[in-house]
């Protein structure tokens, strides 16, 4: 996930908005690719992930092996992220689970809804969202955006701007009209 996005999502989760499910191969996952897009050092996006599983320990569902099993249709490279979710609903974390990606072709809708599991991707998720929780969500996306400022993670540019950036079409848009209407008023 993008520099954005993956902090906005773990404010949201700090907020008790949505509780991430994870495993350690999706973490090794995260981290090499993350390293490999951006220059981030290996051991900054280690101490990150450590972080991670600090702020949240219920979140990492272990080894999902076992469930990867029961996914015939979904692409193979993905499977461990879908038996994540399926662990989640084994251990009774939280429910609707949905698998968060951007890859959404990559998973298949009816063996994931037998399974319980939804799937979304997060431009979509947070937009809707935005229509019952809107002023929640704009302070949170303000937050983080300024937390990313002041951490020199990012540099200064309109939030519109960053949302679009991180391929966040839909809530750019409500975020953007909210701005217009707060200035209009």
């Amino acid at each position: 996930m993008s520099g954005l996005l993956r902090p906005l999502l773990l404010n949201l989760a700090e907020a008790g908005l949505l509780m991430p499910l994870w495993t350690d191969k999706i973490g090794q996952e995260w981290q090499r690719n993350a390293a490999r897009l951006w220059p981030i050092e290996p051991a900054l996006l280690k101490n990150e992930w450590q972080l991670m599983q600090e702020q949240f320990p219920h979140s990492n569902m272990g080894d999902v092996t076992e469930f990867e099993a029961d996914l015939r249709h979904t692409d193979r490279k993905d499977k461990h992220v879908a038996a994540a979710g399926i662990a989640g609903v084994a251990k009774h974390i939280a429910q609707p689970i949905s698998v968060l990606t951007w890859n959404l072709k990559d998973f298949s809708r009816s063996e994931l809804r037998k399974q319980q599991l939804g799937l979304i991707d997060p431009d979509r998720l947070l937009s809707q969202w935005w229509a019952t929780q809107s002023s929640q969500l704009q302070q949170h996306i303000d937050a983080t955006v300024q937390e990313l400022f002041s951490t020199g993670r990012r540099q200064p540019e309109p939030v519109v701007a960053m949302l679009k950036r991180d391929r966040l079409f839909r809530l750019a848009g409500c975020y953007e009209r909210l701005m217009q209407t707060t200035r209009t008023r």
